[in-house]
């Protein structure tokens, strides 16, 4: 699995939860992120470059685009060029978004890039075309989240202006489309209010990879855990401490990668 940086993490909690006899291998891109801001096509590149590499070098069964821009830019491509199932987090945000609302009012909030890419808009639509979406960028949050502040008068006077819109809107439910956003959940929450459900794709995108999987026979069967290797393409000692703050214990050692 990969993602511009540490935003995935969420994804790979929920799927090491979930799936704890599985080997896990994750690409935090911080030699390159932030992805939001950058054209789809460049974006393109790098989801296609990392892919490649994770199947290549680690003869992974499965890649989980765990970053809402990149599987926005070619979950499609990946789809078509590889001979591994892959996996985004759009799709399964959307139905779970749309599954939650009463009032058929949702808000999304996203990226730059994801926003602008009409991936949600079509996902809710595909899901129940009756669903009214309001988007929102939210460009800042990912920044907050990877330098490690994610509570603060500063990150919550940037969510309350950035998530106005959705506000006015009437929403119900808000899905967290970055994979960012759920380590902002309490900051998001609080500005939103209680009676907004707050969807996080990371939960079921794990729920997803899992049923893939039984399906396709691809589940490791066994009793002990999994092995989970964490790879960096900038500062690895940067990314074991924000990183190990957001995941967990799990997150140890840190490898490289490089670009030439």
């Amino acid at each position: 699995m990969f993602d511009s940086g540490f935003g995935g993490l969420s994804v790979a909690r929920s799927l090491i939860d979930l799936l704890p006899g599985e080997d896990v291998v994750y690409v935090g891109d911080t030699g390159r992120y932030p992805y939001g801001s950058k054209p789809l096509e460049e974006v393109a590149g790098y989801a296609r470059q990392i892919a490649g590499r994770l199947v290549g070098e680690h003869d992974v069964k499965l890649i989980v685009v765990a970053c809402n821009t990149a599987a926005a830019a070619a979950l499609h491509l990946l789809r078509f060029e590889l001979d591994v199932p892959v996996v985004g987090v759009i799709e399964p945000g959307a139905r779970a978004a749309v599954s939650a609302t009463r009032n058929k009012r949702v808000g999304v909030i996203g990226t730059v890039g994801t926003v602008a890419s009409g991936a949600y808009q079509r996902a809710v639509s595909d899901a129940d075309r009756s669903v009214v979406l309001t988007s929102a960028a939210c460009p800042g949050f990912v920044e907050f989240v990877e330098r490690g502040q994610t509570e603060g008068d500063e990150v919550t006077v940037l969510a309350e202006r950035l998530l106005a819109p959705v506000k006015e809107a009437e929403v119900d439910t808000l899905l967290l489309g970055c994979t960012h956003y759920p380590f902002l959940a309490r900051v998001i929450g609080d500005v939103m209010g209680p009676e907004v459900v707050l969807v996080s794709s990371a939960d079921e995108t794990a729920f997803e990879v899992r049923e893939i999987m039984e399906r396709t026979g691809l589940v490791r069967r066994t009793e002990g855990k999994g092995e989970h290797r964490f790879i960096s393409t900038g500062d690895a000692r940067w990314f074991r401490r924000v990183g190990r703050r957001l995941l967990g214990p799990e997150l140890d050692k840190v490898g490289t990668w490089s670009w030439g």
